[in-house]
């Protein structure tokens, strides 16, 4: 035994040194100086080179470097990965010689393949990039790029050039990897209002194709299009895979500093040396799983995320009638997760969808999941080899890794590692919502006949109550008869007959448009004048009752009618609305809310108003971070409201509306009056221009405002891009 642990020790060695061989010729300078100025000069030099001009005031020539640098560095991962392929492509037969019949690794003509390789990569690189160009830069350049800090220059720089669209494109850039910087964000509030500038113009330069995949499947899922979701899901995974082997292929073709550059001391002799460049080098192979899953601006990569795809896929591809591919895709899942419960029932499902067993249809796994599976257990024994003999540190990225593949005397460790991890997750599954809105439910509803059907207890929650009593029968029936006169046909936005489901149609109307309606005499000015008023009316009861410490200021309102249409509405699995959250992005799978745009962000608090109760579904329901677990339900009727602070702790949906038309009053309210609704303030001020004044039930409110006033609504605020979140659930603007 202790013999063949030597022969392995030795082997590993070789094996690490062959890696570690080609990878330090890769870093060798190559090419000659003839011909330097057109090969691709170090970005990092243009870089500081730009910013030095930024700071000097020179904005044209900031503007050029800048560019330049963002260009330079994206050839150079072009060019590496070119000659990669090309390099390996030129020597495939003889690397499948290596350790055949033919050959051995243990043949000394292996280190000349290997050397013809690393030579091949160095002369092939040489002929696009200089010498210096091809010299590692320094982590805080790393830094720099990583967060896109690039872009906050560009875009003043742009802004000084009066160069709008191009500023406007920088400024999103930056905010989408940076979007707790508040200053970024009032910047893109002042592009927005800028002439010239439109929606289209907010363009993110560093987009990431695998996540528009991975956002656009988890949107037709939502409106249950099975068909769409499928290819969509193929695509992220084939994506996911190809971004995941191109940050393992750039891993290998950038130069690696040695052990001594990096700090790390104690390693002696060439073989020790190798092992721990290659060590290195597996272990940034490894971390492409991590950097490939972590979205733009987040700290945490989704655990998980292939074997999530795949999930996904293989329901999709069931729901669709693709039985054959979901039970191919469910297989590939399986090499993950071997013993997973649900998956084994769902493969006997689908067997007998089919009409047979395993054996009979003879299924098989994907081979690029084997492939990448393969690949990965092969780097992963390695290090841990590593990590068992050479003192090296690893970390492993997944959480499918099998035991057997973690040497014994690191098991105990890395078990305890991962018990670890399982008891947090399950004391955050079990911890109470604490809900740090500011408000506190419980006091006082200052409206006769107004009385409390429902509180946090019998709701489940926390800042939740449904009142009833809010309007009368006349009210409901005017408000209803000015929703079927008035009201838009689609959402409003975009033009889509419903935002959220094919099978329902969707009517808005604003207090703004109602206003201009009347002046035009085609609806009862008086309803316009009610609606005007019930926002009022339910800002006084929810600031009451949720003991608000601060003014309350009325952020949207939108009256919003929901129509079952006349095709067969049996069997419906969709929502009316999707599972969501008012004021951030939710994240069922691993329970987190972003608070960062598109969602609104300044919505503290949030309220229905019903109108009606003569239609089949549409009750609003709440649940918990999971977007499964249902906590309450409330079924609408004349009069009831239902407030709610909007954050994390009160995700809602509404379901199917199966038959009539379902109309209700949504309001939003935000405590920053940075944020109040200008469109009531212009319809109040249409009603003054005509001698005809509004009472006001709050002195703030009554302040006037400057010229700073931005005559838009502060629902405008946010960003019409799609979500960018890993299964994010994500707001629209007609929620409720």
């Amino acid at each position: 035994m202790a013999l063949r642990s030597e022969h392995s020790t030795v082997y590993v060695a070789l094996y690490f040194f062959i890696i570690a061989l080609s990878t330090l010729t890769v870093g060798a300078s190559g090419g000659s100086g003839s011909k330097v100025l057109s090969l691709l000069q170090p970005y990092d030099f243009l870089y500081y080179s730009g910013v030095r001009a930024y700071y000097g005031g020179e904005w044209a020539k900031a503007a050029e470097l800048l560019e330049k640098s963002l260009q330079t560095k994206e050839a150079l991962l072009r060019t590496r990965r070119q000659c990669h392929d090309d390099c390996v492509a030129s020597g495939t037969d003889a690397l499948n010689k290596l350790d055949s019949e033919e050959g051995s690794m243990w043949d000394l003509w292996a280190l000349d393949w290997i050397q013809q390789r690393a030579e091949c990569l160095r002369f092939c690189i040489g002929r696009s990039v200089t010498p210096t160009g091809q010299l590692p830069v320094s982590n805080d350049i790393e830094y720099e790029f990583d967060t896109r800090n690039p872009y906050n220059f560009l875009q003043v720089t742009y802004y000084k050039l009066e160069k709008l669209k191009k500023a406007a494109s920088a400024a999103h850039t930056y905010f989408v990897a940076n979007p707790s910087h508040l200053e970024m964000r009032n910047n893109i509030e002042k592009y927005r209002r800028m002439k010239g500038v439109t929606e289209d113009d907010f363009q993110d330069r560093e987009i990431e194709k695998h996540w528009i995949l991975y956002d656009a499947a988890v949107q037709h899922e939502a409106s249950s299009d099975w068909l769409q979701a499928t290819e969509k899901w193929k695509a992220c995974v084939n994506e996911t895979l190809w971004q995941t082997d191109e940050c393992r292929v750039q891993c290998e073709v950038a130069p690696q500093p040695l052990p001594e550059d990096r700090g790390v001391g104690g390693v002696d002799g060439v073989f020790e040396k190798a092992a721990a460049l290659s060590l290195s080098l597996l272990s940034c192979r490894q971390s492409c799983v991590t950097q490939v899953a972590t979205r733009p601006g987040r700290i945490s990569a989704q655990e998980d995320f292939l074997q999530t795809q795949l999930e996904h896929l293989h329901i999709a591809q069931f729901k669709s009638g693709d039985v054959s591919g979901a039970l191919q895709t469910l297989c590939s899942f399986l090499l993950f997760y071997p013993s997973d419960k649900d998956s084994l029932d769902n493969l006997q499902l689908y067997y007998e969808t089919l009409g047979g067993d395993a054996e009979s249809h003879g299924m098989q796994p994907a081979q690029e999941i084997v492939k990448y599976i393969n690949q990965s257990l092969q780097e992963k024994k390695l290090l841990y080899f590593g990590v068992e003999n050479l003192n090296f540190n690893f970390t492993d990225p997944d959480l499918w890794t099998p035991e057997d593949v973690v040497p014994v005397s690191v098991r105990e460790n890395w078990r305890a590692e991962k018990q670890k991890i399982n008891e947090k997750i399950n004391e955050g599954d079990q911890l109470e919502e604490v809900d740090d809105s500011g408000f506190y439910a419980g006091g006082p509803v200052p409206q006769v006949d107004v009385t409390i059907t429902m509180d946090d207890e019998s709701l489940n929650g926390a800042n939740r109550v449904v009142l009833d009593g809010v309007m009368t029968e006349k009210e409901c029936d005017k408000i209803l008869q000015l929703a079927t006169v008035a009201a838009s046909l689609g959402d409003g936005y975009r033009g889509r007959r419903s935002p959220h489901t094919p099978h329902e149609t969707f009517e808005g109307l604003t207090v703004l448009r109602a206003v201009k309606l009347s002046q035009e005499g085609l609806v009862n000015q008086s309803d316009t004048r009610l609606l005007h008023e019930l926002g009022e009316r339910v800002r006084t009861l929810l600031h009451s009752y949720f003991r608000s410490p601060s003014g309350l200021f009325i952020s949207f309102t939108h009256l919003v009618c929901r129509s079952a249409t006349t095709d067969d509405q049996e069997g419906r699995m969709d929502l009316s609305h999707p599972v969501h959250v008012d004021n951030c992005l939710l994240e069922p799978e691993t329970k987190q809310c972003w608070r960062e745009p598109p969602a609104f962000i300044h919505r503290d608090l949030s309220a229905i108003l019903y109108l009606n109760d003569n239609f089949d579904g549409g009750e609003l329901f709440f649940t918990k971070r999971d977007a499964k677990t249902v906590t309450a339900r409330v079924k609408p009727r004349c009069g009831r409201l239902v407030g709610f602070s909007s954050g994390p702790v009160n995700p809602h949906g509404v379901t199917a509306v199966m038959r009539g038309r379902r109309c209700a009053l949504a309001l939003w309210f935000t405590k920053e009056k940075l944020y109040r609704d200008m469109e009531r303030e212009e319809a109040e001020s249409l009603w003054a221009a005509d001698g005809q004044g509004v009472l006001k039930n709050n002195k703030e409110e009554e302040e006037k405002e400057g010229s700073a006033i931005a005559g838009r609504n502060a629902r405008s605020h946010a960003t019409k891009e799609r979500s960018r979140g890993r299964n994010i659930v994500m707001e629209s603007k007609d929620e409720l």
